[in-house]
Formats: C-alpha cells, sequence, structure tokens
C-alpha cells in the first residue's frame, strides 16, 4: 500500500486536477488507517469540486472518525452541506448531523449549547424519523428508540 500511496503522490504532482487520483489516494489513506492525509486529500476534492455531495460527506466522515471537538464541529458542519446539497436527502448525512450532536454534548457535558446547532440536529432528526415513517413504517419505532437514547427527541 505504501507503494500505492507514492505512486499516486507522485502522479498528483503532475496532474493536481485529477479528481479520481485524489479520491483514490484518500480511500487508501482511510483503509490505513491515517485520517489527517485523507482528510487533506478530500479537503482538495472539495475546493475542486465543491457541489459535489460524496467528497462532503465522506470529508465529514473522516472528521467524526478522527474525534475531538474541533474535528466533531466541523464533521457536523460538512454533513449539514451534504444535507443542503442533496435538498435533505441523504440518510446518511441526517444521521452524521445527529451522531456529531451526541458526541459533542458527551465532550462538553452539555456546557456548549449552541441555538443553531441544537435546531439543526431537531430537524435532522425529525426527517429522519419522518422518512422512516414513509419509506420503513417497521423501522421507525427502531429510529425513534435511537434518537432518544441518543438525547435528540
Amino acid at each position: 500500500m505504501s507503494l500505492a500511496i507514492g505512486y499516486l503522490n507522485k502522479y498528483l504532482e503532475l496532474f493536481m486536477a485529477d479528481h479520481d487520483a485524489w479520491r483514490e489516494l484518500a480511500e487508501t489513506y482511510v483503509s490505513l488507517q491515517m485520517y489527517k492525509q485523507a482528510a487533506f486529500c478530500y479537503e482538495e476534492l472539495i475546493l475542486s469540486q465543491p457541489t459535489i455531495p460524496l467528497y462532503h460527506i465522506a470529508y465529514a466522515e473522516v472528521l467524526y472518525t478522527m474525534g475531538g471537538l474541533e474535528n466533531l464541529q466541523t464533521a457536523k458542519k460538512y454533513y449539514a452541506s451534504t444535507i443542503q446539497l442533496t435538498g435533505g436527502k441523504n440518510t446518511r448525512a441526517l444521521f452524521g448531523v445527529c451522531l456529531c450532536t451526541s458526541a459533542i454534548n458527551q465532550l462538553t457535558k452539555g456546557r456548549n449549547k449552541e441555538e443553531e446547532g441544537s435546531e439543526l440536529q431537531r430537524l435532522a432528526a425529525e426527517v429522519l424519523l419522518n422518512n422512516y415513517k414513509q419509506q420503513a413504517p417497521s423501522k421507525a419505532p427502531l429510529i425513534s428508540s435511537l434518537l432518544k437514547n441518543m438525547k435528540l427527541s
């Protein structure tokens, strides 16, 4: 794998605009648990193609995996941008907002109450539950229970 990383880095020195190479490098870094390097690759992808939700959610997931208050807050923003780019139709991003909110609340022990953040998580939880009620009614009670356990509904 380190050989592949070396070749991809050399290739990207010459062809910096190759989105597929950046994505391949990011995924390789993620598979090796080199999250800071993967985050850099996703940042490059977002800078060059800001309207592709896949890059926003992948970046958010890497930041969430890295943990820490600042990374979680940034991850939440990128989950929110994915929701905005997809018109609220991305379930992973909706869950991501809920997970980030829960993790941030645990880290700050409830001291860091943001009005905008609480409104965002409330809306994400509401949309998530409504989506499950419409598309998978048998799973709706599970989602409701999950959100209650996370103290989000």
